[in-house]
């Protein structure tokens, strides 16, 4: 292959394969981010020179992010690249002991839906602590009557 050649970004749709756990992880994290500071997929797709398409790839784990790709990210999104990072460790490890001991994974879909997105803005202009801890329990209380 000529050095010139560029080389072409692997998608997991067309090698029929699943997308790696890590891939989707890290790619829930670039939209969650993206979602918190509210920036569209076509801005962020413009400033790393890419399609919106190529982004939604990047955030479902299609297609996985490069090193230098992900650092360009982590930069235009004011986060450390670790950030993309966070949880996995404890989500990619297999439960241990029987069945009825294992806690419920951490599920991201909630906080980047928009009504996740919504709740979020909303909780954290209150800047009473006191009141935001009310609420907290609260929501805690509203989840264990649901039991």
């Amino acid at each position: 292959m000529p050095a010139s050649a560029p080389i072409k970004d692997t998608t997991t749709i067309m090698s029929g394969k699943k997308p790696h756990p890590v891939d989707i992880h890290v790619g829930s994290r670039v939209r969650m981010r993206r979602m918190l500071v509210g920036m569209s997929q076509e801005k962020l797709g413009e400033r790393l020179g890419l399609t919106f398409q190529q982004v939604q790839k990047y955030e479902k784990g299609t297609n996985r992010i490069g090193a230098s790709r992900l650092f360009e990210i982590s930069r235009i999104l004011d986060v450390p690249v670790s950030f993309f990072y966070e949880g996995l460790a404890t989500a990619a490890q297999p439960a241990m002991g029987m069945a009825e001991g294992q806690q419920a994974s951490f599920d991201t879909s909630l906080i980047t839906s928009a009504d996740g997105m919504a709740l979020n803005r909303a909780f954290f202009r209150i800047k009473d602590p006191t009141m935001r801890k009310r609420i907290i329990d609260l929501v805690k209380a509203a989840a264990d009557s649901a039991d």
